[in-house]
C-alpha cells in the first residue's frame, strides 16, 4: 500500500476502488439486458463497464491510491464481469460451447492450483504474465465484437469477431500452460529450498 496520507483512507471509499465496484454492480443489468435481448443496451453497459476498468488502473496511479483491497477486487471484478458474459452469450448461442468451457474452465484450474498451493506450500503470488494480460484483452475484445455483430453486420465486424474468437481460444491454451510452467517452476525452485527468479 502507498505510504502516505492516501494510505489511512478506507479503502472502499478510494475513486479507483469504487469504479471497481460500479463494475461489478453492472454486471447483473447487462446480464438482465443480454437475456431480454437488448443488445444495444448490453453494448454500451460493456463499454461502460470496459471504461471503468480503465479507469480504476489510471486513477490508482495518478491519485496514489493503490490498496491491497484494490489489487485483489480488480481481478476479481474482471473474472466476474467476463466470465458471466461468456457463459450467458454461449447459453444464448452466440459463442461457441468450446471457447466458453475454456475460458472457464482455465478460470477454474487457475484457482484450484491457487488454492493448493496456498495449502501446500503457502502463498505464491505470480504476477500478471504477458500471456494473461494478452488473454484478457482477446476475451473483452471478442465480447464487444459479440455483441455488435448483433448491432450490424458489417464485415469488418463479422472477420473481427472471428478472429478475436479464435485469438482468445490460442490464448486461453497459452496462458494456462504459461500458469503450469510459472507454478511447476516454483514448486521446483520451493523443493530446493530457494524462490523463483521471475
Amino acid at each position: 500500500m502507498t505510504e502516505g496520507p492516501n494510505h489511512r483512507l478506507n479503502p472502499f471509499r478510494t475513486a479507483p476502488n469504487l469504479l471497481t465496484l460500479l463494475r461489478m454492480c453492472l454486471a447483473p443489468f447487462l446480464v438482465a439486458a443480454l437475456l431480454d435481448d437488448r443488445f444495444r443496451l448490453s453494448f454500451i453497459l460493456f463499454v461502460a463497464a470496459g471504461l471503468t476498468d480503465a479507469m480504476d488502473g489510471l486513477l490508482a496511479r495518478v491519485l496514489k491510491q493503490r490498496t491491497a483491497l484494490g489489487q485483489y477486487l480488480d481481478p476479481v471484478a474482471d473474472k466476474l464481469l467476463l466470465s458471466t458474459l461468456f457463459l450467458v452469450l454461449m447459453h444464448k448461442g452466440l459463442i461457441p460451447t468450446t471457447v466458453t468451457v475454456l475460458v472457464i474452465g482455465r478460470d477454474v484450474a487457475i484457482l484450484l492450483v491457487a488454492a493448493i498451493l496456498y495449502a501446500v506450500v503457502g502463498k505464491r503470488e505470480f504476477g500478471p504474465s504477458f500471456f494473461g494480460k494478452a488473454n484478457t484483452a482477446a476475451q473483452v475484445l471478442a465480447l464487444a465484437l459479440v455483441l455488435l455483430h448483433q448491432l450490424t453486420t458489417a464485415t469488418w465486424v463479422v472477420v473481427l469477431r472471428l478472429v478475436s474468437l479464435d485469438a482468445t481460444i490460442v490464448l486461453t491454451v497459452l496462458s494456462g500452460l504459461h500458469y503450469a510452467w510459472l507454478v511447476s517452476r516454483s514448486l521446483g525452485a520451493s523443493t530446493n529450498g530457494h524462490s523463483p527468479n521471475r
